[in-house]
């Protein structure tokens, strides 16, 4: 998640820009939205795959759709939604025209109120529910997008709400320019807090830890407090060899950012473990990471306090 702060965003109040934008507060983002798909079984099944969620309630007779896929029957894909509102084209337009022309997704909210099951049909429609003040941050400054999108059945009953927060913002104008800090653009800092402290305490000394179960010794990835397998929240922490698979990637194009040099590979590494991490994968050329390489673990110093764990194709 972006953290935000605001010395200069306060001051931005009165901005014109600001007024601008705040008027589209209220104003329909998406009108008579329809879900592509009824809710399905083989969607169902898919994403529980990729989550490694095997609870019963998901399958078999009587079965409910994981109530975290609310999202997903709103999806429009490639093609968008046809109700989508001029209103929110206007006001990404206009951050666009003011220079904010890169975006990321920060957070979202969600609150269910009925199951969905396998055959029912969503219907949605979506407002701009609040605009920021200017805020800068660590990728740089911009304006907080809030809305909300109201999801129901096709009777017209109310399933779920999902409020979902982009920052439309202008890259760089983050620490690196505040007075004293480098001119050189750093790479944002990692969130560390008390479930993953002992992770980076890891990458400090050029080991990458990863959590075991004291109640079934299920290793797990990222690091989490408590048991995916079976909810104890008692374990230790063991070092991964560091060897490794592609098990799947992407070469990352846009946007821009001063930090980084696109086109970069990221990579899905299927650890020998059999946990799997998401690193950045070095040592060729994006252009032949393939699916199936093999990996080994190095740390890469970034600047002068951060440093990562990615992987380098063997041999190279």
């Amino acid at each position: 998640m972006v953290r935000y702060g605001g010395s200069r965003g306060r001051a931005a109040v009165a901005d014109g820009l600001y007024g601008r934008l705040k008027a589209y507060e209220g104003r329909a983002a998406v009108t008579g939205g329809v879900g592509k798909d009824p809710v399905n079984e083989p969607m169902i099944r898919h994403w529980c795959e990729a989550m490694g969620d095997t609870n019963p309630a998901y399958t078999g007779p009587g079965a409910i759709a994981p109530p975290a896929m609310l999202q997903v029957w709103t999806m429009g894909g490639l093609s968008g939604h046809p109700g989508r509102s001029q209103a929110y084209d206007e006001l990404l337009g206009l951050l666009d025209e003011a220079g904010y022309g890169a975006v990321v997704a920060t957070d979202c909210e969600q609150e269910y109120l009925r199951d969905l099951r396998p055959g029912d049909a969503v219907s949605f429609d979506a407002v701009i529910e609040s605009v920021s003040e200017r805020r800068t941050t660590r990728l740089g400054t911009g304006y907080f997008v809030t809305t909300r999108t109201d999801i129901r059945t096709d009777g017209g009953e109310l399933a779920g709400t999902h409020r979902f927060r982009i920052l439309k913002y202008a890259p760089g104008g983050g620490r690196a320019d505040q007075p004293g800090q480098a001119d050189r653009p750093r790479r944002p800092r990692p969130v560390v807090n008390r479930d993953n402290a002992g992770f980076w305490e890891g990458v400090a000394a050029h080991r990458l830890l990863l959590q075991r179960c004291a109640g079934c010794g299920t290793l797990r990835f990222p690091w989490l407090p408590g048991c995916w397998s079976c909810g104890s929240d008692r374990w230790d922490a063991v070092e991964a060899d560091g060897s490794g698979t592609v098990y799947s990637y992407v070469v990352v194009h846009h946007p821009p950012f001063p930090a980084f040099d696109p086109p970069y590979a990221v990579g899905l590494i299927e650890l020998a473990e059999g946990v799997r991490v998401v690193s950045n994968v070095t040592g060729v050329p994006y252009g032949e990471v393939r699916i199936g390489m093999p990996v080994r673990l190095e740390f890469q110093r970034v600047d002068e306090d951060l440093e990562l764990p990615v992987f380098r194709a063997v041999g190279s």
